[in-house]
């Protein structure tokens, strides 16, 4: 390729002859007033041609999916690259559209998170994690003074249609004779069978480790280990140490499943909000239209669909049952508590006839009746697009919040950890921070390093085009013509082609 474009009696539209060299590997800006050309040029001609000489390098079958450009007014070019045309407009017209999926950012950081993220139980908020043998050792060693007695115990299910006498008879006939009485503390449907009686020393740790291995084979993965007080008289029974070869939190009792990728895409229905769909918005009644002047009282008609004569039985009713709890219908709207106003909107919370159904069961008893026309443009009045209350806008299901992505731990600072939609909030430029400090943990991760360092290239080429203000979930119909240019730039800079000819109009276009 030469190190010039080479153009030659350019006659597109209000071109008139023009001949033109323009360098490569250079960044151009062509100006002019309004009319002179500067789209025709850089369009219509440029692109228009190095887009055409392109898509003939394809197969006759290939060139049938892609749009046809014509060949430009012009004697001859030379020298042109293929070519990649960035327009202005913002053509996203979906709400599923954000930053993080039209950078394909989202993509990575699902499958980040499903590799490196740490489970927390919703429970307790503890980290779960999978326990080996030497894992246990360690965590013991830690926890307990050299020499401790030790119970090695596997905890054996008791069936519904069983007695825990049958169950320890079952056990004693396949050599379990020892069994270990429980605290009291957490009672289970579980007999605790002693696998093995030792002391926690250095020269027992081969044995120690072989009976945790035992316990985990025997038992679905679960080893109860339980420290022996030195002292006959102490009647105090100590809680056992709970571990797990699955992800299963000890203190809860809860069982947990690997994360998926597709569990961190609101996408994908395995991991979109059930209520939402994945959209963070729903439609509901919008209590701000149905009491737009919280000045009056609910004598004075602050429930504004209940004062036409449709409608006025529910005023009534409304009246006649806040006498009973002894509600004041004088009181200004916003001068009402927040549990008096709660009663208003909801009802009473008993269900069936002669109680109070409030604001929200008569909306839902207009829903019935919509086969109406005039039922449900009266919905249409008073009903907008409100945040989830499920996810809370984050479009995911609860499941996703409990994976969190940690920071390495610095000397003198606290690592930070973050959910995937904690992370979506922040913006790009706190969100490349974080990602600098991520670091991968022991054993090395190839596939997750390359993920990493595919995140902070792309997170580095937005910053550079001046775009570390956005967040990750801000939606693509709500920017600005500039910034879906420079967005759809850094797509085709992470992609890492060479020698392409970018032509882009007025990027600048909708700065602050």
């Amino acid at each position: 390729m030469t190190e010039k474009i080479i153009l030659r009696g350019a006659r597109q539209n209000n071109l008139k002859n023009l001949n033109l060299e323009l360098p490569t590997n250079k960044l151009i800006v062509i100006t002019g007033v309004s009319g002179s050309g500067k789209s025709s040029l850089a369009f219509d001609t440029i692109y228009a041609e190095g887009q055409r000489r392109y898509v003939e390098t394809f197969s006759a079958y290939a060139r049938q999916f892609l749009d046809r450009m014509d060949k430009a007014d012009m004697d001859s070019i030379q020298g042109i690259p293929p070519a990649i045309a960035i327009d202005q407009t913002n053509q996203v017209r979906t709400s599923r559209s954000t930053v993080g999926t039209m950078t394909e950012l989202n993509d990575y950081l699902k499958l980040i998170y499903a590799r490196l993220g740490t489970l927390n139980c919703p429970g307790c908020q503890q980290a779960v994690k999978r326990d080996s043998s030497q894992s246990i050792i360690s965590d013991i060693s830690a926890k307990l003074p050299s020499g401790t007695r030790l119970h090695v115990c596997l905890a054996m299910p008791v069936p519904p249609d069983f007695s825990e006498q049958e169950i320890v008879r079952l056990l004693a006939q396949q050599g379990y004779t020892r069994i270990q009485p429980r605290s009291g503390q957490r009672a289970d449907a579980h007999v605790h069978v002693i696998q093995d009686r030792l002391r926690l020393q250095s020269n027992n740790l081969q044995r120690l480790s072989e009976a945790i291995e035992a316990a985990l084979r025997h038992s679905n993965g679960h080893v109860l280990i339980y420290p022996i007080s030195e002292n006959p008289e102490s009647e105090q029974q100590a809680e056992p140490l709970r571990y797990s070869s699955h992800l299963h939190c000890p203190d809860c009792n809860i069982e947990f499943t690997d994360a998926s990728p597709s569990l961190f895409s609101f996408n994908s229905p395995i991991g979109a909000c059930e209520t939402c769909r994945g959209f963070g918005r729903i439609i509901d009644v919008d209590y701000s239209l149905v009491i737009p002047d919280e000045k009056k009282t609910l004598k004075q008609g602050a429930v504004k669909p209940w004062q036409t004569p449709s409608f006025r039985e529910c005023q009534v009713d409304l009246e006649r049952f806040a006498k009973k709890i002894r509600l004041p219908l004088d009181t200004p709207w916003q001068d009402l508590t927040e549990q008096q106003q709660q009663w208003v909107l909801e009802g009473d919370g008993i269900s069936g006839d002669g109680n109070w159904y409030g604001v929200r069961g008569f909306f839902k008893w207009l829903e019935s009746k919509a086969y109406k026309m005039h039922i449900r443009v009266l919905l249409s009045k008073y009903r907008a697009y409100t945040e989830c209350q499920s996810c809370h806008g984050s479009r995911l299901k609860p499941e996703a919040s409990w994976w969190r992505l940690q920071q390495s731990d610095n000397a003198g600072t606290a690592a930070r950890s973050y959910t995937i939609s904690e992370l979506m909030l922040l913006s790009l430029e706190q969100c490349s921070g974080f990602f600098q400090q991520v670091q991968l943990p022991a054993p090395f991760d190839e596939a997750a390093d390359l993920l990493l360092g595919e995140i902070r290239t792309r997170l580095k080429y937005l910053l550079d085009v001046g775009l570390g203000y956005l967040s990750l979930n801000r939606q693509s119909r709500t920017l600005s013509g500039g910034e879906v240019q420079r967005i759809n730039l850094t797509t085709a800079l992470g992609t890492s082609l060479v020698n392409t000819l970018f032509v882009l109009d007025e990027p600048s276009i909708g700065l602050h």
